[in-house]
């Protein structure tokens, strides 16, 4: 039987999804695969009403840094092991030459010049954001993640996603992705934040507002166990926690988004390899310079640098709804605790 949840925010979600999940009777599967024993709903479709409500806000489980580190990744066109493992350690597992990633999304999504000032290149973004132009009733806004090629192919990396459509309807911009694959714990929430964001972007770059986001999945899962982690255990801690509150992320600015993306995309790129002190452009709007400062407080921590630099940040936050993110580093720092978050869902 088809599992359908609604909600207007992730940790709804979440909370809908796990509690099917450790249903003794709910009509789950058990599967057995090369990474795993996972319990399994063959068959969910999620849909979020509200996609700016896209970050989980639990004790156990928000996140933010590796979803954004992951987000700006697809953004740079990037498929570079070292990049991503900045932010989700365990990716290495997945590549099939210690360098590069072969599913990684970014390059299916984008040309490479985009990230680098480029308006018009030639790449699934452009075409879908065209089509959509000349046509908003059209339904073959559609970017194909999953190729034949993945499938017929011994990598170790075969994309989770298979398509991403969108859709302009009554001015507002929907998206439904399809993947064959989500593990529930680690890789939805990513999932989520990342497309959300990317419809969000789409809706600005072509001056509409945003509609609900469907999330659909041919196999939604909790595995057993994995090296590092009780994943059942992790999931009953996050329902234990009862309600949560709903802070969706503010409204992203009107226009075309991408000038402000590229400064992003570079001032992330200085601050990953080192350059803590590369300045935020005083131009660029509250709202994509606070994504700068989120990317600067992870390097903070993760480098163990002075709790002092995070309580600098933190101070000077545009919108209070990211205080979540950097007060937990700070307490960790404080409580000198291990931080298992950022792991590689391992779908």
């Amino acid at each position: 039987m088809v599992f359908y949840a609604r909600a207007n925010s992730l940790d709804d979600l979440m909370r809908a999804v796990f509690k099917r999940l450790l249903s003794p009777r709910s009509g789950n599967f058990k599967v057995s695969s090369r990474k795993g024993n996972s319990t399994e709903i063959f068959g969910a479709l999620l849909e979020l009403t509200d996609p700016r409500a896209r970050l989980g806000r639990s004790m156990g489980r928000a996140r933010v840094f590796s979803p954004l580190g992951e987000l700006i990744w697809y953004l740079s066109a990037s498929n570079s092991l070292e990049f991503i493992r900045y932010y989700i350690r365990d990716y290495y597992k997945f590549s099939d030459d210690g360098t590069t990633l072969n599913g990684a999304y970014g390059p299916r999504l984008f040309h490479a010049d985009r990230a680098q000032g480029e308006d018009f290149p030639r790449d699934q973004w452009q075409r879908t954001m065209d089509t959509l132009r000349r046509r908003n009733g059209t339904r073959n806004a559609v970017i194909q993640i999953f190729s034949n090629e993945d499938a017929a192919s011994d990598t170790k990396d075969k994309p989770c996603t298979c398509t991403l459509q969108f859709a302009v309807r009554n001015k507002k911009v929907y998206l439904h992705v399809h993947m064959r694959s989500n593990d529930a714990l680690l890789g939805l929430p990513h999932d989520i934040f990342s497309f959300t964001m990317l419809q969000e972007i789409a809706a600005r770059e072509l001056g509409f507002g945003i509609g609900t986001y469907i999330h659909s999945v041919a196999s939604l899962h909790l595995y057993d166990d994995t090296e590092c982690l009780d994943s059942k255990t992790m999931a009953e801690h996050y329902l234990n926690e009862d309600l949560h509150d709903i802070v969706p992320m503010l409204p992203m600015p009107e226009g075309n988004p991408w000038p402000s993306i590229r400064k992003v995309i570079e001032a992330e790129n200085q601050i990953r390899i080192g350059n803590d002190d590369y300045p935020i452009d005083s131009r660029l709007d509250p709202y994509w310079a606070d994504l700068t400062r989120l990317v600067k407080a992870y390097s903070i921590d993760k480098a163990g640098l002075p709790q002092a630099k995070l309580e600098e940040l933190l101070a000077d936050m545009a919108w209070s709804g990211y205080r979540l993110y950097i007060l937990d580093r700070i307490a960790k720092k404080t409580n000198s605790s291990k931080d298992t978050g950022d792991l590689f869902e391992g779908v």
